[in-house]
């Protein structure tokens, strides 16, 4: 409970946690029961995770890629991800804008050179190819 406290976390994050700080614990006749009560009184929830947690690191300027891959390696895979990640939510373009204003500042170099550098850059960050090639079109043409 007081891991949930602080923040949302997924049900297998949850596992691997308490399986690390509790060793002597069974896991599968301690810990996953637990977890599962607590999934089941509505206090751990991966769908309320993953909406936290692409919020949290869309605001940082992450893309949905790299979200989408760090969510997979906390355990959250199939649809759900997808539909949340996509959903009307987000505009990953004007996401993509933001990341790329922040970075070049008040006054952008536009060489070809820079244009190559920033696309590396928001590659990186996570985002898609369309969403990079829109968001440079904009800003060096």
């Amino acid at each position: 409970m007081n891991m949930l406290a602080r923040r949302e976390q997924s049900f297998f994050e949850l596992t691997q946690k308490l399986t690390q700080r509790y060793p002597d614990l069974d896991p599968v006749a301690v810990i996953l029961p637990a977890l599962e009560k607590l999934r089941q009184e509505n206090l751990q929830s991966d769908a309320r995770f993953v909406e936290s947690y692409i919020r949290y690191r869309s605001s940082r300027g992450q893309g949905p890629l790299k979200i989408s891959m760090e969510l997979q390696q906390k355990g959250i895979k199939g649809a759900d991800m997808k539909s949340e990640l996509y959903s009307a939510d987000y505009d990953w373009e004007a996401l993509c804008q933001e990341a790329l204003e922040r970075k070049l500042g008040p006054d952008p170099d536009i060489s070809l050179a820079m244009k190559d550098k920033m696309y590396r850059f928001l590659a990186q960050r996570g985002f898609e190819n369309g969403q990079i090639s829109a968001v440079l079109k904009r800003t060096f043409n």
